[in-house]
């Protein structure tokens, strides 16, 4: 999503190449190339104006450090600065971090509201999972009746995510949101997530309607749900919101789209509110609390590790995390472990989004293109799923034939299916090979002595092989090679 202004900070880095100092003729070009890509993701020019000023103040006003812990030596670069000064006003500008939602009421009351198809629904969903997975017991409420099937869809998603929803039919909205506070009370459950009517911002009798739900349930946070898609319209909605409303927080929603970013720069420099989740697709587990940091870091081409461990641990198993490892390494790999690693990575969220969390992979990323194509894993699963139990089992009963009535049940060509199974059981060879040289610490070493030798990793791992090779089995590969010097001899003459 934010590809756009990531490559304007890295035309920026680049623009400083060369330079000894920070002065203004230095950062001028640099400056402009961030003002360039921020104006082009449809960030506010009032905001792109202050962030820059803020970025040249504390990149010229400050004095770059030559230490480091413990006395050692620093060698900061005038590119290392600036980006520093970047990554520090980017928080500054998305900011506030740590700011947890207000939990302290019996029950806590959260009042969703905001624009016609901005998601707020399946936000009251995915909220209501989040707060259970906290330990809390979340009572939903559908107050949006206006919306045809507004009711039944929230209830549908609390059917899911086994969540209580309240919901009378021919009821107007003020008595829901009243009666359903009244009813969590009555029942124990500690948190009532309201959920309302989309509606325009110049709407008097909806925005009339939200504003007497506000005043008769008096709620603890009021979360603006606003769609990062429309741009700097979502900031000026926010702001007119906020005017009427006075909300006390943002939930930016379909952050997984083609969006440039603008709002999401923007948002809470316009408004002085901050944001509290970040939405990423229609999947119920796809909330995430809003870290500015871990944006600010993906943004400059860090990556966000700390958010990616955080969602590893949401979705993976540790114990069945290192029993698939010691399998991989056993070389007993089934195509169903296969499958199942995929689907894991499939809940993380799309490979693009996934590769741009890891440190320095961002313009490798945005190089690779249409190539990280998110269909791919779809239809190696879908090929996956056309064989046997026994098939997936123990793929090396696999042959010609069986390749053939897979590539049948699939729709893929039998050229498809026979390259999935090499690349397949080249993979497992491998990571057997690999399990071999870590049982084996005086091979493991020999391998590492070759890499520090200078010998590429990939040449070193070529050599992992014959590393682990019987003696019995060299001695076949030495004669092999010596019967086709012989040939070749033989064919010159």
């Amino acid at each position: 999503m934010f590809e756009v202004v990531s490559r304007g900070f890295r035309s920026a880095r680049l623009a400083l190449q060369g330079k000894a100092e920070l002065t203004d003729a230095a950062l001028e070009p640099a400056l402009r190339e961030v003002r360039a890509s921020l104006l082009e993701a449809d960030v506010g020019v009032s905001v792109v104006a202050d962030f820059l000023e803020r970025v040249r103040v504390r990149s010229l006003g400050e004095i770059v450090p030559i230490k480091g812990p413990g006395g050692t030596d620093l060698r900061v670069t005038p590119q290392d600065w600036f980006i520093k000064a970047c990554y520090d006003e980017l928080v500054e500008l998305m900011g506030p971090s740590g700011r947890a939602l207000r939990l302290d009421g019996k029950p806590t009351v959260i009042l969703l509201v905001g624009l016609q198809g901005s998601g707020k629904t399946t936000t009251a969903g995915k909220l209501a999972r989040w707060l259970a997975s906290q330990g809390r017991k979340p009572l939903l409420v559908a107050a949006d009746v206006h919306r045809p099937a507004a009711a039944d869809q929230l209830v549908v998603l609390g059917r899911r995510i086994q969540v209580p929803v309240f919901s009378i039919k021919g009821m107007n909205a003020l008595q829901l949101a009243t009666m359903g506070v009244a009813q969590a009370r009555n029942v124990g459950r500690d948190v009532v997530i309201i959920d309302t009517a989309g509606r325009l911002a110049i709407d008097g009798p909806l925005m009339e309607e939200v504003r007497s739900i506000r005043n008769a349930v008096d709620p603890h946070e009021t979360l603006f749900v606003t769609d990062a898609m429309i741009g700097q319209d979502a900031v000026a909605t926010a702001a007119e919101f906020d005017r009427q409303l006075d909300f006390t927080g943002f939930v930016m929603t379909k952050l997984d789209g083609d969006a440039r970013g603008g709002a999401a720069l923007s948002i809470k420099a316009v408004t002085g509110k901050p944001i509290l989740f970040l939405g990423q697709g229609e999947s119920l587990d796809k909330l995430e609390a809003f870290r500015p940091e871990g944006l600010a870091q993906r943004i400059l081409g860090f990556g966000d590790v700390v958010g990616l461990m955080a969602d590893f641990e949401k979705h993976v198993d540790p114990k069945q995390a290192e029993n698939d490892a010691e399998k991989m390494l056993r070389g007993d790999f089934s195509y169903d472990d296969f499958v199942g690693q995929l689907r894991t990575i499939k809940k993380m969220g799309s490979i693009r989004d996934l590769l741009g969390r890891l440190p320095g992979m961002s313009q490798l990323v945005e190089q690779a293109g249409a190539a990280l194509d998110d269909g791919e894993l779809d239809r190696v699963m879908t090929v996956v799923d056309s064989m046997t139990p026994q098939e997936r089992h123990r793929p090396d009963v696999l042959n010609p034939g069986r390749m053939v009535r897979i590539a049948r049940g699939c729709g893929r060509s039998v050229q498809n299916v026979q390259e999935l199974h090499k690349r397949f059981l080249d993979a497992r060879k491998m990571m057997r090979e690999m399990g071999g040289l870590m049982k084996d610490p005086s091979k493991m070493l020999k391998l590492q002595q070759q890499m520090a030798r200078g010998i590429p990793p990939g040449a070193a791992a070529a050599e992992a092989p014959r590393a682990i090779m019987g003696k019995d089995e060299k001695e076949a590969r030495r004669k092999k090679a010596k019967d086709a010097r012989k040939a070749r001899k033989k064919n010159r003459r």
